[in-house]
């Protein structure tokens, strides 16, 4: 999925070629369920290189838990924060 998304997202996918060659040898290394979820956690990220792809492996970020849970989305009000009239 994620080597799809590099080749769609290049004007010319010859240019995402070897990033997704690279991508493929790191089975080798860490083995295909690490670089499986290393990938489906670029994809969340928007990191869509194989250096973010070999990096997520190499701090094993891969094996950490994912970040799509509920978020906040209360405002902050604090008597510091500005608020939108400051700006208008």
């Amino acid at each position: 999925m994620l080597c799809e998304k590099i080749l769609a997202d290049r004007p010319h996918p010859e240019q995402g070629f070897r990033a997704c060659m690279g991508i493929i040898r790191l089975n080798k290394g860490f083995g295909r369920d690490r670089v499986n979820a290393a990938c489906s956690r670029a994809l969340e990220i928007g990191a869509r290189t194989y250096g973010s792809v070999r990096s997520i492996l190499d701090n094993h970020l891969d094996r950490a838990a994912s970040t799509n849970g509920p978020a906040s989305h209360e405002p902050i009000h604090h008597e510091n924060i500005r608020g939108p009239r400051y700006y208008h």
